[in-house]
Formats: C-alpha cells, structure tokens, sequence
C-alpha cells in the first residue's frame, strides 16, 4: 500500500518475540487478517495481539507516538463502558524488523458492517454513548496541538481538493467539491477541545452478538474538535441510524456539517490511494461519499 512499506513474516515476530519477551517465546504465531493502513497484526497464543508499523522506523517520534497511544488507551479504558486495547509491552527493532511495535490484550469480535450489526438504532446509541463518554474525559485545559486530526477543516483544503482532482473517475466530484465547501462554511467550533478517537473506521469498532464490543486502533487519539468523532454517521450507519446517531449527541448543524467534511476528508483520501492496493478500505471510502452524496 505504500512505498516504503516493509513485509514482517511469522518467523521475524516469533524471533523477537522469543528475544525480548521469552516469558511468550512457547505461544504460537500467526498472522491475523487486517485491512487497516498502518500495522501488521499478528496474534500471539489466544490473548495478545502485536502491532507492527508498516512504515518502521527508528526515529524516537515514532516510539514516542506508540507510547502516546498506550497511555491514551490506559486513559480512556477508565471511562468508557466498551473495551479498549490493553497495553501489554512495547518491543524493540531487532534482526528483520527495523522499528519498536506493541502488544495488546486481543479483543474478540469482529469488525462492524452491515451484517454485524444488530439492531441499528440500537448500535448508533452505543457507539455514541462510547464517543459521549471519550468527549467528557478531562482534557486539562489542552487544545489542539495543530498538527493531526481534529483542527479547522480549512488547514485540509489543499489537501482534498487535491483527493478531488485525481478522483474524476472514481465518484462525482463535481458534488463532492460542492459538499466539501459547505462543510468549510460551517461555523468553527465555538466550544471546548475534547478528547477525541479520531479515526472511527468500521474496522476500528468491534461487534460480538450484534453489540458494539469494543473500539480499537487508538494511534489517532487528539485533542480537538468533537465533529471529527461524527465520520461513522457515513462511513458505517444508513440513513436512519444516522440521525440516532445524532440525536443521541445532541449535536448541532454547525457541528453536523463540520462532521460531514470530516467524513468526506478521509473517504476522498481513502479513494484514490487505496484503489488498486487494499480494496476494503477503497469500498468503505465508496459507501461514505455515496451516504454523503444522497
């Protein structure tokens, strides 16, 4: 999916593993299915779960990036009702691997869809209970940092007009183009920053029995605007669930069309650059800008 993405096999992870973490060296390796962006999972026995960077590194902001990330799991476990990734222990580049990667505690589930999901009206309360309780956890007065997810839409114009242009040929642009800058009219959030996931993809959210279970994946976590945390009203829910989804948040236009561009921002970036490389992701990038364009 990108350029400088490196294949992790089996033998790799179980020969770091046995290295730094021999107390797990007997547990069995196999590679786990994913069509996330970021990380190769591989589940290690039946309780852990290890994440490895696609893009490894060994500058000390990609270590301090993961370690951001387990702190902010240790901080929203305490307030949501769903599960979150427990961290386990963070691992070191060693022989095949150029770059720390972590474990987790696995989560069972699987990932949400049309076809997991229960009942609708009933997961969309869920998911915003979840996302009510992330927003009221105590930021410390913290702002956005301007840089990541969650600022003025504004500082994204470039960047999806842009995704515009080179998509002609996958989705009505021309609307698209005309959607995105409503969103840009909107009026910016007149509120406080909060704490948000900033990333909630179908494959970040986790149903067992037709339930929300869990929300993963929380590299994205900020500090910001509460309208970036609205993308699953498209990317995920139909039309009905959708507006459950917003009464529960009890959400504003102001904020709804902020939300809409937040949804749009990712799937007009999806779109085209995962196109021919990772389909899945391609096809959740389709069903949102279609739910946008109805």
């Amino acid at each position: 999916m990108h350029a400088d993405q490196v294949e992790i096999t089996t033998d790799v992870v179980a020969a770091l593993v046995a290295a730094q973490f021999p107390d797990w060296s007997a547990l069995p390796v196999r590679p786990v299915t994913s069509y996330g962006t970021v990380n190769a999972l591989f589940r290690l026995g039946e309780d852990i779960v290890l994440r490895f960077p696609l893009q490894p590194n060994l500058d000390p902001e990609l270590r301090d990036d993961l370690l951001t990330e387990q702190a902010n799991a240790r901080r929203i476990a305490a307030y949501v009702s769903v599960a979150v990734p427990e961290p386990l222990a963070i691992g070191e580049p060693g022989e095949g691997y150029g770059g720390p990667w972590t474990a987790y505690r696995w989560i069972p589930g699987e990932t949400a869809s049309a076809g997991s999901i229960g009942d609708r009206d009933v997961f969309a309360r869920d998911l915003a209970g979840f996302v009510t309780a992330l927003h009221g956890i105590d930021t410390g007065g913290r702002k956005w940092a301007g840089h990541g997810r969650g600022g003025p839409l504004r500082t994204k114009d470039d960047y999806v007009r842009d995704c515009l242009a080179r998509s002609g040929h996958l989705t009505d642009t021309a609307t698209l183009a005309r959607i995105w800058a409503d969103c840009l009219d909107a009026p910016a959030n007149d509120g406080d920053d909060v704490w948000i996931h900033a990333d909630l993809m179908p494959g970040n959210i986790l149903v067992r029995d037709g339930r929300l279970a869990a929300v993963i994946d929380l590299g994205a976590v900020y500090v910001g605007d509460p309208a970036a945390d609205l993308q699953p009203a498209w990317n995920l829910l139909g039309p009905g669930a959708r507006e459950s989804y917003r009464r529960a948040l009890g959400v504003d236009e102001a904020t709804w069309r902020r939300g809409r561009g937040w949804a749009l921002l990712q799937a007009i970036g999806a779109l085209w650059y995962y196109v021919d490389t990772n389909p899945v992701m391609a096809d959740t990038a389709r069903h949102t800008l279609d739910a946008l364009l109805e």
